[in-house]
């Protein structure tokens, strides 16, 4: 049976692994949200970062990939995925239905929110996100740089999402 992995932050541009297959895929009941505090990787715990993660909320969805893994490389990747994305405790490993274009439906390993998390911060204001967005930093760099090269590569392959095109200029404008 394949791996898929669901893709709707960074895994979009820097999955640490060669897909197999790449496909555009939608989660429903979450939406993707800058909801989580970064406290390792886009910023630090005295002045902690906003990342994405996958929110529930009745009625929602969210447009991503679905990465399918290479046949016997799945204990690595699953390996490599969680020691990137396990750090701190604030995402819960799910295996998720996803939708895929092309009419398929697939479980798709995901990694959301828990919201009984400290690092939980669902809700925040766009303005407030900016503000942080652009003022973090950590291990893994800008948060700016994370929020930039998610937005971007979601209207590279076509999926624009108006609340990220606004933050990655409203950042650029607080930036300088």
């Amino acid at each position: 049976m394949d791996m898929w992995v669901f893709g709707y932050g960074s895994l979009l541009w820097k999955p640490g692994f060669d897909p197999a297959e790449r496909v555009v895929a939608r989660l429903s009941g979450y939406a993707r949200s800058f909801c989580m505090t970064s406290i390792h990787h886009r910023g630090s715990e005295e002045e902690p970062g906003l990342v994405l993660a996958l929110d529930p909320a009745e009625g929602a969805g969210c447009t991503g990939l679905a990465l399918r893994v290479a046949p016997g490389e799945e204990d690595h990747v699953l390996a490599y995925l969680r020691e990137r994305e396990l750090v701190s405790s604030a995402y819960l490993e799910k295996s998720l239905p996803v939708d895929l274009t092309d009419g398929r439906q697939v479980e798709a390993l995901t990694y959301v929110i828990n919201p009984g998390h400290r690092q939980y911060c669902g809700g925040l204001p766009l303005e407030e996100q900016a503000q942080v967005i652009a003022h973090a930093h950590g291990g893994m760099g800008p948060n700016s740089e994370y929020l930039w090269n998610t937005a971007r590569h979601l209207e590279e392959i076509g999926l624009a999402d108006a609340d990220l095109t606004w933050l990655a200029e409203r950042v650029r404008q607080l930036q300088g």
